[in-house]
Order: C-alpha cells, then structure tokens, then sequence
C-alpha cells in the first residue's frame, strides 16, 4: 500500500470527525445554495423529496411494531450497518421500531416494546442469544411474528435440514432474504424453504439517506477511498491502485490498521473528498444474480464517481453509464485512472447512479415494501 495512505489515515479521520462536530454548518441550507458542485446540490435536493415522500408514510397505518436483533458492532460492522439501517429506516416511515441489543435480555423488551414482528438471524451465533421461553410465553397473551433470515449452507451456515426443524420446534413464522427474489426463486438451494412451507420476505440493502448523502464545501482531494474490510478475492483489483496511488483506506483485517472505528456519520464526510470511490463484492455476488452491496448505494447517494467490480445484478439495478464497471483488473484500473484524468466523465456518472439511489434504492423504499409483504403472511 502507498505510504502516504498510510500516514495520512489518522489525519484524514481526525479531519472527518472534526466536520462531523460542525454539521450544523457543512449541512446547513445556505451551504448547499452556496455549493457549486453539482452532485452536492442535485444530492441534496433528491434528499429532501424523498426525505418528505417518505416521512411517516406508515404512521397510524399499520399496528405492526418491529424488534430488530443487531450484532455488536466490533463482532459484526457490516450486520450491525444493515440492521440498524433498517431500524432507522422502519422509524423514518413511522413504523414503530426497536433495537435488542446483542446481549440484552428479551423478556424485559417484549414487556415494554410488545413487539408484532422480530427480526434476527438463522445463525447460531444469534439464536442462541435469546431466551426463547420468554418468546414463547409472550405469544401466549399477544401475537409475535419470528422472521429468520433465509442463508444457504454454501456460504459457510449449518445443514438446512437441521435448521429448519429447528425453525419448525420453535414456531417460526417466515424467513426474509436481503437477495433478489428472482434470484431466491430460481436456485435450487433455496427449494427447501418453501417445501416447509415457509413464505420469504425480501429486504434488499438500499441507500440509507439518513446517513449517507452529500455534504457542502469540502474539495475533492484524495484520489479514492475504500471502505472496506480486506479480502484476499479483491486483491488482484486494488493492488495496482493502493500500490501506486495515495488515497484513504479503512477497514478490519488491514494490516496497517489496529483501532478501526465504525462510524457511519464520519464516513460522508470522507467520501465528500473523493474523487473515486473504490467498491468490490463478494465472489458469490459476482457468480449469481443475487445482491449488490451496500456500499453501492452509499457511494451512489453520496455522489461518488464509482469503480466497481460486475456484480452481475448491476446490470438490473443502475442504468448503463452510472458506473464504471470493470471485468478485469485492467479495466478497473483503466477506470480508475479515467477518473481522474476526466473528471467530468466521472461527474456525469455519478450523477445518474445518484438520482437512481434516492429515487428507487433508499431504505425507506425497502422498508415500506417490506411492510407490504408483511400483510401476505
């Protein structure tokens, strides 16, 4: 990795943190009337319209009351993003929901929250966590929905037969997928839900806006950022730009970084520096159809220029010539150093992924459907 990444990130944090204490003025009405970059003012004025679509959409309209369980943050960034997205997402549309805490006991929750529906994994690692005798006693005098997402065994979970009589022992009412339905419908691997006779709900990540969208006055001065936890399956991508280039990196497993700290507020004010932000996905995301990751859409609802690798299902969610989406190494480098060549090339891309995000792929919409879909049940 260039040293300069290295020696510039506790700066570059340090500086994103410092912004974040004056939001009041870097997020301000008069800072966007006064930008003159036009992901900022476009970004800005997508997130009021969807901000007012969307507030309290649901509010009196619907009894449900969501208990979402979230994973520590240090076990899990990427669970505890994804699910305290959605949290915050559910509230914003005025579906009352709550947090349980990865070691917070239930029964006091059920007590005070009485929620309808809950939401937690189908890993061990979360199901043993609760106290599934108190489940069981506060469905005896109010009805309580348990939804467990739906994994395969492929990608590292226990044998599905065994999870699913569990799932049958312990009255779980559906599972829910963060994947494409038409993906879930057509693998094989997945048959074995329904012939249990379970109904799947769909929650795809989205842009989460009340986190991530463009802030003012900030120049574009860093080359790229990447934030992410290392993996060996990218390498073959990011090597020749972290090598030759200085930019902003962060994430766990990074050798150069022992106090990584999640934040998603900080992070805005990071991609408000770059000038491409660096996205790769997992291997399965690439073989199948099945999912974009969220740093997709935060990188889009920020207004970054976004080099990615090709997850196949880009080519259904973001219209050509939104990103830059590279095959091989070579095209993403290429990409990359495009970029930075041709700013304006990058600017127009970014703008078209941006209005995308916050008109069709926020989480307030996948909340709202999710809701929707509750009904079915």
């Amino acid at each position: 990795m260039n040293r300069k990444t290295k020696r510039n990130r506790e700066r570059i944090l340090s500086q994103a943190e410092n912004a974040l204490l004056h939001k009041d003025t870097y997020e301000s009405e008069a800072a966007y009337a006064a930008s003159k970059d036009p992901v900022v003012v476009q970004g800005h004025q997508l997130k009021l319209a969807a901000k007012k679509k969307f507030k309290d959409l649901l509010a009196g309209k619907t009894t449900g009351r969501i208990l979402l369980h979230i994973p520590d943050q240090k076990l899990s960034p990427a669970g505890y993003s994804l699910f305290t997205n959605f949290k915050e997402a559910f509230e914003f549309i005025g579906v009352p929901a709550r947090e349980l805490g990865w070691n917070e006991p239930i029964g006091p929750v059920l007590d005070s929250f009485r929620p309808t529906v809950l939401l937690t994994s189908d890993h061990a690692s979360y199901l043993e966590k609760i106290d599934w005798q108190a489940i069981k006693d506060q469905r005896k005098a109010h009805p309580l929905k348990i939804g467990l997402t739906a994994s395969l065994e492929e990608y590292g979970n226990s044998p599905l037969v065994d999870r699913l009589k569990w799932a049958k022992d312990h009255g779980v009412d559906f599972y829910y997928s963060f994947r494409d339905p038409e993906y879930v419908h057509s693998r094989k691997e997945y048959r074995p839900f329904f012939d249990a006779g379970y109904k799947m709900i769909f929650l795809p990540f989205g842009a989460h806006i009340s986190r991530y969208f463009p802030v003012a006055g900030f120049e574009r001065d860093l080359d790229y950022a990447y934030l992410a936890s290392k993996k060996s399956s990218g390498a073959q991508f990011l090597r020749p730009i972290l090598t030759k280039y200085p930019g902003f990196v962060d994430g766990p497993n990074w050798k150069h970084i022992s106090d990584f700290r999640f934040n998603r507020d900080r992070d805005r004010y990071i991609y408000a520096r770059a000038k491409v932000g660096l996205n790769l996905h997992l291997p399965e995301q690439i073989e199948w159809a099945c999912e974009v990751n969220e740093r997709t859409y935060q990188l889009a609802a920020c207004g970054v220029p976004q080099v990615t690798d090709h997850a196949k299902l880009l080519d259904t969610i973001f219209s050509p010539d939104s990103l830059f989406i590279a095959d091989t190494p070579e095209e993403y480098l290429a990409h990359f150093e495009n970029i930075l060549h041709n700013p304006d090339i990058g600017t127009q891309r970014a703008l078209r992924a941006q209005k995308e995000a916050f008109e069709k792929h926020t989480t307030y919409h996948r909340a709202d459907s999710f809701i929707d879909q509750l009904k079915s049940l």
